[in-house]
């Protein structure tokens, strides 16, 4: 019944998924921290930007965000990231590129929900203790904001995960283009799709159930 699967690399595409995961959430963990410590910034002007970036890009369908990086930043601007001659390294950093400017407005949100929820005390405490705005962000507030978001941030993970499928549109090797060879190829449609469907939920349900486990472990208690 599955002899129709040789000479595909299933597994190999669900391993560029996890890596465009993996890479995609460091790239938007860093970025959507820095817009949301924009967002709480003193300075207005950097306040204004990171609202700016957050409201615009997130209304932006993912898919025109990852055509985006293919056509605009490579074919127009030149932008290889460093692999002008290889084009399946080229367009895999592009697509990682283009998931961490997209998610990185949800991890923004996230955290800046988690911000909300520390005591404003406490950062009054430490600024009367001479500590500058950065020194009482990264000493007081993210740590505590961290650990409040853990849950909201799984999901954001989650929908990572399966938001890697629309690389598939600039040609990147994941799960979902082999997905559409073989459903082109073979006359299996139903078989193939409870396959990768099965596939991408034993990548996500066990990050939920860890990380649950975790947000459960490391709340803050108040």
């Amino acid at each position: 019944m599955f002899d129709f699967l040789e000479g595909y690399d299933v597994l190999g595409a669900f391993w560029t998924t996890v890596q465009l995961t993996l890479l995609s959430a460091v790239g938007s963990l860093v970025l959507g921290t820095l817009l949301a410590a924009m967002r709480v910034s003193p300075v207005p002007l950097m306040r204004g930007f990171g609202a700016a970036y957050v409201n615009i890009v997130r209304n932006i369908p993912l898919t025109v965000i990852i055509v985006f990086t293919s056509l605009g930043l490579s074919n127009i601007f030149g932008v290889a990231l460093g692999a002008a001659d290889d084009f399946d390294t080229k367009f895999f950093r592009l697509a990682v590129l283009g998931l961490s400017a997209y998610t990185a407005t949800f991890v923004c949100e996230a955290l800046r929900s988690g911000i909300n929820t520390v005591p404003v005390g406490q950062a009054e405490a430490a600024r009367a203790l001479g500590l500058s705005f950065t020194q009482v962000l990264t000493l007081i507030v993210l740590p505590q904001a961290f650990r409040t978001v853990i849950g909201p941030l799984t999901n954001v993970l989650i929908a990572l995960t399966k938001n890697t499928t629309v690389a598939a549109a600039i040609g990147v090797a994941e799960a979902a283009l082999l997905m559409k060879e073989m459903i082109e190829n073979e006359a299996q449609l139903l078989l193939i799709a409870t396959i990768f469907a099965l596939g991408f939920v034993v990548l996500t349900l066990p990050t939920g159930l860890l990380l649950g486990w975790l947000g459960k472990r490391l709340a803050v208690k108040r």
